[in-house]
């Protein structure tokens, strides 16, 4: 993979805390339009959430306020990156609240 000096980013989706029903609910229904390196969740409902990068298990935890940013051409070395692929559909587990919105956002190299 050649490295690319600029980034495209991802429409930005997002799921109503009052829409949360327990289940793993899916943030980006249609699923990320491209393989991205880097996402970027940010919980602005009034509850937590479990994330999942599958809708099967919980693979990360989001308090009230807070953000993460998985920055996957992190997780290999020698100029190969990682990134989620292009469909991938990020989860949230929780309880429904009265208010905000969990965000996410992608980022990918440019073609």
């Amino acid at each position: 993979m050649s490295t690319k000096n600029s980034i495209r980013a991802e429409e930005l989706t997002s799921i109503a805390s009052a829409d949360l029903t327990g289940g793993y609910d899916a943030i980006n229904a249609d699923g990320l339009s491209r393989a991205c390196t880097i996402i970027r969740l940010t919980n602005d409902m009034d509850v937590d959430v479990q994330i999942s990068y599958d809708g099967i298990v919980s693979h990360d935890y989001l308090k009230t306020g807070d953000w993460l940013e998985v920055n996957a051409g992190w997780v290999f070395h020698n100029n190969q990156g990682g990134q989620f692929k292009k469909g991938t559909i990020v989860y949230a587990l929780g309880t429904a609240g009265q208010g905000g919105s969990l965000y996410l956002a992608g980022y990918s190299q440019q073609d």
